[in-house]
């Protein structure tokens, strides 16, 4: 497989250039372009259209330009609109949903890695839009940081204006190109664009189709970036039942605090973050899911300190085999202080050093808790890449007279590497990564090895997964939720294009996962068959055949509400069939429909609906209904059980920088009922007022748990 990369020229667009020249007046932020420096840039257009079909000149004209000055990197997008109508916008709130808005991003390759970058867009109506790129094209939208922009909408045209801070990206001094390509997203054409073409499989985020940037002067030299963040909170929060539901009469209680962010640009590519007595208040709560699984279920970080060069840590591994989840630091206990260190050394070498200090909890008797994360990643070839990672927790004070108590264990250790394959302009893709733990009392068969290989065309993607998990494998800052098995999940699909009709694309899947113990015994088997349609207005339906075989390892109950478990080493098999149906996103009213019908454990029935129904009042409201019923038939003791999870929420983005939310979440499974609403005024550019009020409720009879009310304010400072 390496031979593939060595063998590599130029990347595929690399002749696809902008020259971009410094700006001889002051830009004004209007979407206009009356500035000289606009008329005299270069101007690029005729994208080449990428999706529906990959083979013509978009019908929706775009025209670009860029240029510069001593702080900022500017750039102007005329989208020129076709055919009757409003523009397709959700709403004005920030890091909207790329299908389901009219669009124009910008993706930078700062680093000429075709790996790592920066993003930068809006809607037609201007909400912003912003992420740091890993693993080629993958946006992760939860970055922030400063950046302004404007926007100008008539009936025939949108014009998006937007300055962006040297200081707020990080990229190399002294080299005269970058990686760049510009993407236009068209609802009502249905229409994906790109000023560097690509082929209909890829993203247009993929870096290993940019063009190149050309500066007619090496880069600004690094300014030193100084940021604090402090943050004020006051609340006030009332405990009326004890988690067993007891009900109590505790008198309120009013708590304010206040903490610190610093963020130092230590070069133009590498960044110091740091945190005292950090809050995560304001993050928007999780929306749940039922779950008639074994395991438990990953909920994706959404705290900023986490969230810069993220991939380095986060990315490691597989789905279900993560080495580091950084929403274990901080889950019981409050986060006193941390440091993060991350970054590009040089255009070989990545690094991410990050150290988190929790408190302890003295009626829990959990122990306070140093967690430490270092990363090292090595380029290798044009976009493969080999990281060697340690992640590491330890309690404070722990006691000496015994290796192991109810507290947890004394120290747990990750030591791996991962190899990451990515070929330029190659369509195999994959990685490997393999795991010591090193954890009191549990030694011997403490590895873990995962690896997967995809192959990727037009018409086809064939791919291989395995996992290998010994018993004694142990990573508390990681998420793992079983051990002890060996997975192996090849999977195959085809695709068929149509040259004319509804349908843009259609094609049977099939994918098999078998899970084994260490003997080398079945102990899991999912066979699934999809049969996948698209069609040319992006709506898709699917059918599903799936046949399950379980051997229960331990006692597990099937309806998770606490009645009498199954038997361990009890063997279960049964299919189900269903279809998932998802309308075209260009619609006001937009929905989802999942349907699944068949066996279950213990010979019984499971019917499951999940739905989603969305309407937006464009651009200011959004409203959305999610909803999941489970109805189950079982021998005695579970007899028939019926779930309902019922999740209405509401947006309302009152302008580009007043954000009302508010959503209420029924779960039957659980029995609890949460309401939270949060009220969120960006007075300046990553500078937020936030009031938040959350309650939750026991189900049968209904009374009130605990209620809250937060107000925070955050304040951006930048030297």
């Amino acid at each position: 497989m390496l031979g593939f990369q060595t063998t590599q020229a130029q990347k595929k667009n690399a002749h696809i250039k902008y020259y971009i020249h410094k700006a001889t007046d002051v830009i004004k932020l209007d979407g206009l372009m009356n500035e000289q420096s606009w008329l005299k840039a270069q101007a690029v257009n005729k994208f080449p259209m990428v999706l529906p079909m990959d083979t013509s000149v978009s019908k929706v004209p775009t025209e670009v330009r860029m240029t510069y000055d001593e702080n900022n990197l500017y750039i102007i997008a005329i989208c020129t609109k076709v055919g009757d109508g409003v523009d397709m916008v959700e709403s004005l709130k920030r890091d909207w949903n790329f299908g389901k808005n009219d669009n124009f991003i910008l993706f930078l390759d700062t680093y000429g890695d075709q790996t790592n970058g920066f993003a930068f867009g809006a809607s037609a109506v201007g909400a912003q839009w912003d992420g740091t790129m890993f693993d080629g094209g993958s946006v992760d939208l939860n970055w922030d940081n400063k950046w302004t922009s404007a926007i100008y909408n008539d009936a025939e045209k949108y014009v998006w204006e937007a300055a962006i801070p040297f200081k707020s990206i990080r990229y190399k001094t002294g080299v005269q190109e970058w990686g760049v390509n510009f993407s236009r997203n068209d609802l009502k054409t249905t229409e994906k664009s790109s000023w560097a073409p690509m082929p209909r499989q890829f993203p247009t985020a993929s870096l290993a189709y940019t063009g190149s940037l050309v500066w007619d002067a090496p880069l600004p030299a690094h300014q030193n970036n100084f940021s604090l963040i402090p943050y004020f909170k006051s609340s006030v929060s009332k405990e009326f039942a004890t988690s067993d539901g007891t009900k109590i009469n505790q008198a309120s209680i009013n708590k304010n605090a206040y903490g610190l962010d610093a963020k130092i640009s230590l070069s133009s590519s590498l960044n110091l973050d740091l945190t005292v007595n950090p809050d995560f208040s304001q993050v928007e709560v999780d929306r749940q899911v039922s779950n008639l699984s074994r395991f438990e279920l990953f909920f994706p970080e959404k705290r900023q300190f986490f969230l810069e060069n993220a991939d380095l840590f986060s990315n490691l591994g597989f789905e279900n085999v993560r080495p580091f989840f950084s929403r274990r630091i901080g889950l019981n206990t409050n986060i006193d202080f941390g440091a993060r260190m991350s970054g590009r050394l040089d255009k070989n070498w990545r690094i991410g050093i990050m150290d988190m200090k929790t408190s302890d909890d003295k009626t829990t008797g959990l122990l306070a808790q140093n967690f430490s994360v270092l990363a090292l990643q090595r380029k290798l070839f044009k976009k493969s890449s080999i990281e060697l990672f340690y992640i590491d927790k330890t309690a404070f004070d722990y006691p000496s007279s015994t290796i192991n108590t109810s507290v947890g264990n004394a120290y747990n250790r990750n030591f791996g590497f991962e190899y990451n394959l990515a070929p330029k302009n190659n369509p195999w893709t994959g990685k490997t990564i393999f795991i010591k733990s090193f954890t009191p009392n549990k030694s011997g068969n403490d590895y873990l090895n995962a690896g997967n290989l995809q192959y990727s065309s037009r018409k086809w993607i064939i791919s291989w997964q395995h996992e290998i998990v010994g018993n004694n494998y142990n990573a508390e800052v990681g998420y793992v939720p079983r051990n002890n098995y060996i997975k192996f999940m090849p999977s195959i699909t085809r695709l068929y294009f149509p040259k004319s009709g509804n349908i843009l694309s259609y094609g049977p899947q099939v994918t098999t996962t078998y899970y084994y113990n260490s003997n080398f015994n079945l102990t899991d088997n999912t066979k699934l068959f999809n049969y996948l349609i698209t069609f040319r207005d992006k709506s898709t339906f699917a059918t599903v055949i799936q046949n399950d075989y379980v051997e229960l390892l331990s006692p597990f109950d099937p309806t998770r509400i606490g009645k009498q478990p199954l038997a361990a080493h009890t063997k279960h098999q049964w299919t189900t069939m269903g279809f998932d149906w998802i309308s075209a996103p260009q619609h006001k009213l937009t929905y989802y429909l999942t349907v699944r019908k068949g066996g279950y454990y213990a010979d019984g029935k499971l019917l499951s609906i999940t739905g989603d129904i969305g309407y937006r009042i464009q651009p200011y409201v959004n409203f959305d209904m999610a909803a999941t019923y489970n109805h189950i038939e079982l021998p005695q003791p579970w007899g028939k059980n019926n779930f309902f999870l019922i999740g209405p929420k509401m947006d309302i983005t009152m302008t580009d920088k007043l954000f009302f939310t508010a959503f209420y979440q029924y779960n039957e499974q659980t029995k609890n009922i949460n309401f939270n609403t949060r009220f969120q005024w960006r007075y300046k550019p990553v500078s937020d007022l936030f009031i938040v009020y959350t309650d939750n409720y026991y189900i049968g009879p209904v009374f009130v748990k605990n209620r809250a009310v937060v107000l925070k304010f955050t304040y951006w400072w930048n030297k």
